[in-house]
């Protein structure tokens, strides 16, 4: 989950990786300007990582089952809780259906591994390993 929001974040500290405000997330998101649906991916701005739809269009599982962070300065910064039982994971970035103040970085939500909806889905991420073949732009093909 930690690893979501620091890549959607790419650097920056505003609500959005664009800055703060519905017309910010505007450039980089759909959610409520979708006309109800979901849309190919690449339609939006990249964050400055050259990763788009980090917000918006659909939900993105994360592996980590649901926690809440500490405002204790002494517990790591990372809940990351992979191995934890409980019947409760981890989404962020927010669908097309949802209003912009639940489409941004910082907003995480709960559900059982068992739902289905129609705007939820996830991302693959490649191993630190990775070689970008030559003119692959940044974020992939």
């Amino acid at each position: 989950e930690v690893e979501w929001e620091y890549a959607c974040r790419a650097g920056t500290i505003a609500a959005t990786y664009a800055g703060d405000g519905e017309a910010a997330l505007d450039a980089i998101a759909w959610f409520g300007n979708s006309q109800n649906r979901t849309h190919p991916v690449r339609q939006k701005r990249p964050n400055a990582w050259g990763l788009h739809d980090m917000l918006g269009n659909v939900w993105e599982w994360c592996m980590d089952a649901w926690g809440k962070y500490s405002t204790d300065s002494s517990v790591p910064v990372d809940p990351r809780m992979a191995g934890r039982q409980g019947d409760r994971r981890v989404r962020r970035g927010g669908g097309w259906h949802d209003h912009a103040r639940d489409v941004r970085a910082a907003y995480r939500y709960a559900l059982g591994p068992v739902h289905r909806l129609y705007d939820l889905g996830f991302r693959l991420a490649r191993g630190q390993g990775y070689q970008r073949p030559e003119g692959e732009p940044p974020g992939g093909r």
